[in-house]
């Protein structure tokens, strides 16, 4: 890997995360070998069934599961699922997320940095679900989160990068992996936010609402790819006055 993610104590080509909760069952397996993710979320609902029901009979071996805590309202009901899914044999991974608004989904901060400390301290490895604010995620930084991932846009909005200036002070600031979650729309945006130098993108519902699913898998995932590739090449300056030729305008043919 000359390029790897690394959260916790794990390393990664990949940094596109999939969100599973919303492709049917059947579709899963596809989506995820074309996307070339290795963490795949999973809602712990789902893979808390017996039968044809379970996700994780769709889910392939090498990803790295990555259960979250949808449904807690507070931090000892997503300490309570984080415990579940270690059970289920999800592994340490937890994506943390309080959400006590039902109207418009917005993760509480607050709550969420206690849950983020009970869960480090059983031995998870959390990776938190926020609103992107700095003064947050410093204090999720210090209670043991291993990456943050704040909202770009309401979630499964397809909205786009809405909160493009608070990431950006979140990746100058913030010493783990930044992972935007939520709101991503298009590979485009993907793409931009990757240009602004954070570490990942998860996206779920503009996969699962595209046209052909298969292929905005790949879509996104070579946008992602291109995005990391331009963030790590420097990108060249804008120029805001006046136009300037990349070729000399001298000793044209007379």
């Amino acid at each position: 890997m000359e390029d790897p993610l690394i959260i916790g104590d794990k390393k990664f080509s990949s940094r596109f995360i999939l969100g599973s909760g919303k492709f049917s069952l059947d579709m899963t397996s596809k989506v995820m070998e074309t996307s070339g993710a290795e963490i795949a979320t999973i809602a712990i609902r789902r893979a808390n069934q017996n039968g044809e029901g379970n996700i994780l009979d769709y889910i392939p071996e090498n990803l790295v599961l990555l259960p979250n805590t949808s449904g807690a309202r507070t931090a000892d009901e997503a300490l309570r699922l984080g415990r579940l899914a270690r059970e289920l044999g999800c592994g340490e991974f937890i994506k943390v997320e309080v959400i006590r608004d039902s109207k418009y989904l917005f993760p509480d901060n607050y709550e969420t940095i206690k849950a983020t400390k009970l869960l480090y301290d059983e031995g998870f490895i959390p990776m938190v679900y926020m609103m992107p604010d700095l003064n947050v995620a410093k204090d999720l930084e210090k209670s043991g989160a291993e990456a943050v991932m704040p909202l770009a846009a309401p979630i499964g909005s397809n909205k786009g990068l809405l909160t493009k200036n608070f990431i950006k002070i979140l990746v100058d600031e913030i010493n783990v992996p930044i992972i935007v979650d939520a709101g991503i729309g298009s590979p485009s945006q993907a793409c931009e936010a990757m240009e602004m130098g954070v570490d990942a993108i998860m996206a779920n519902t503009a996969i699962a609402t595209a046209n052909n699913i298969v292929q905005m898998a790949k879509a996104f995932k070579l946008a992602i790819e291109a995005g990391r590739y331009a963030y790590l090449a420097g990108l060249g300056r804008v120029l805001n006055l006046k136009s300037q030729a990349s070729s000399p305008l001298t000793g044209f043919l007379k």
